[in-house]
């Protein structure tokens, strides 16, 4: 069955079916676009809603230690990977569906226009033809009636007796010539006949068929690439799917790597301070009576329990109680366990950068040595400015190094003499209220006091703008406090009070 042969003259419906196919194509066209705005507008908020969740800054990268923490975040990440996804999804539907099967309509609508264009021309020369064969029709039966009047007045005019001869005669040439005509007509009609029955036949039987037939294959292809853009629908989501699938499996995978344990234990080696419960309180009888005034007690009162701090609340402050001094250098603030992490944290930077400097210094050295074997290749004294500076870093480095690794020797050592102290007292000091070390107190009984190797003059006056140096001014008496172990530098205490790392070359030794 087809067009040409079942609907030879269904041209109309034809037309109206047609054009309704290619408005479904448009209409799909369009629901596809505001599919894609769709994905687009989700991807967006998506993308947004894990930008304004991700933790920024430095106290919430500690919190991402833990991995309940740490987990949120890697899923924020899965969904913004996913969100990457569906814009993939919205870029393939309008490049795939909507660019290619607007191309498609364009021509598929040209095509239409020009079938329809032929349909027309067959039926305006097939109604031409027709009348031409009317218009032959009429003349013909209008010359065969003149034709046969004039027959009829040859006659009448024969047997008229008061006609002449010439008149007869006259009458019979007349209706003869008219007869002619009339005959003449005849055949102009029976060949136009016979060459508009060709022309109808081939218009219905061939031309007419063989347009339906081909406007019926560009509908049925129509048809069928509009079931392939149904297909890409469903297709280019599915492409896309085992990433989905991959993002939404880390999200899963996210959420069954956190151990509650390990979080537990990061957060009590965080925040354990290493203080020891307080002990009982001692009973106070004051029934014997008050002791006299001479009395050791007298020099030496009574320490009041501080306030245990696990306990206090927060309360307002003033603004001249707001004014804390700032962290001690050597994290005293801090408490013991805290603040041998934090020591030792600060000796780990110090040795990678020691290191660092260290093995630039080796390569500075090493082409120097290259430049002094072949001085076309550079200028040894160029490097010198760069190695001074390295010794320099190092020494530095060096001093502070030293400078921490006491401190944290002290930490460790003054942890273990705190367990022989009574724990009444030891635990009652709230760091940031002294800014003292706990142990502070005890110093005097179990910290040997350091004293000088020897004295120096300043030859030149030096300032101590990096960590761990101080300042001198020429001339000034200082007392040795560690000598230079080959680094070029040394540890002096100034008169002041002020201790810290100063150029061996600065200073001449007092003997």
């Amino acid at each position: 069955m087809d067009w040409g042969t079942d609907l030879w003259d269904q041209c109309d419906h034809i037309d109206k079916h047609t054009q309704s196919g290619l408005d479904l194509v448009e209409r799909y066209i369009k629901f596809v676009k505001e599919r894609t705005e769709i994905e687009q507008s989700y991807a967006k908020q998506l993308r947004s809603l894990s930008k304004k969740y991700a933790k920024r800054g430095s106290k919430e990268e500690q919190d991402c230690k833990f991995s309940n923490h740490a987990s949120f975040q890697e899923i924020l990440n899965e969904l913004n990977d996913y969100a990457g996804q569906r814009e993939l999804i919205a870029e393939n539907m309008m490049t795939g569906i909507c660019v290619e099967l607007t191309k498609y309509l364009q021509d598929i609508k040209q095509e239409r226009k020009t079938h329809l264009s032929d349909i027309k021309k067959a039926q305006q020369n097939l109604e031409s033809s027709f009348k031409h064969l009317e218009s032959t029709k009429k003349r013909f039966a209008k010359e065969w009636a003149e034709a046969e009047k004039a027959t009829q007045q040859a006659e009448k005019t024969e047997s008229d007796l008061n006609a002449t001869k010439l008149d007869v005669e006259k009458a019979k040439q007349h209706a003869h010539a008219r007869t002619h005509t009339a005959e003449e007509c005849r055949s102009d009609y029976a060949a136009q006949l016979q060459k508009y029955n060709k022309e109808q036949n081939f218009f219905y039987y061939t031309e007419i068929p063989q347009i339906f037939n081909k406007m019926q294959d560009m509908d049925e292809r129509r048809i069928r690439r509009l079931a392939n853009g149904y297909c890409q629908f469903s297709d280019i989501e599915k492409k896309v799917l085992p990433i989905i699938s991959k993002c939404l499996e880390g999200i899963s995978a996210a959420g069954m790597k956190i151990d509650e344990k390990q979080d537990s234990i990061l957060f009590i080696e965080q925040h354990k301070s290493g203080f020891e419960r307080p002990a009982d309180v001692e009973f106070e009888d004051y029934s014997h009576g008050i002791k006299p005034a001479t009395s050791d007690s007298s020099l030496n009162p009574p320490k009041v329990r501080a306030k245990l701090w696990p306990f206090s609340k927060k309360h307002k402050t003033s603004h001249a109680e707001k004014q804390m001094p700032p962290p001690a250098e050597d994290f005293s603030h801090l408490p013991p366990e805290q603040r041998k992490k934090r020591l030792q944290s600060k000796i780990d930077d110090i040795n990678k950068d020691l290191q660092r400097e260290q093995d630039q210094s080796e390569a500075l050295e090493k082409m120097k040595g290259v430049y002094e074997h072949n001085p076309q290749m550079g200028d040894p004294s160029s490097l010198e400015p760069q190695i001074s500076e390295t010794a320099q870093n190092i020494g530095r480095l060096k001093g502070e190094l030293a400078k921490y690794e006491a401190w944290l020797s002290e930490a460790v050592g003054g942890e273990e003499s705190s367990n022989a102290i009574n724990n009444n007292t030891q635990h009652g000091v709230v760091a940031a209220e002294q800014c003292q070390n706990i142990y502070t107190e005890f110093e005097d009984e179990f910290d040997d006091i350091e004293t000088p190797v020897g004295q120096c003059t300043a030859l030149y006056s030096f300032e101590g703008n990096s960590e761990g140096t101080i300042s001198i001014t020429e001339g000034e008496l200082l007392s040795v406090m560690e000598e230079d172990k080959g680094d070029g530098w040394m540890r002096v205490l100034r008169a002041s009070g002020e201790e810290g790392y100063i150029p061996s070359s600065y200073v001449k030794l007092t003997p």
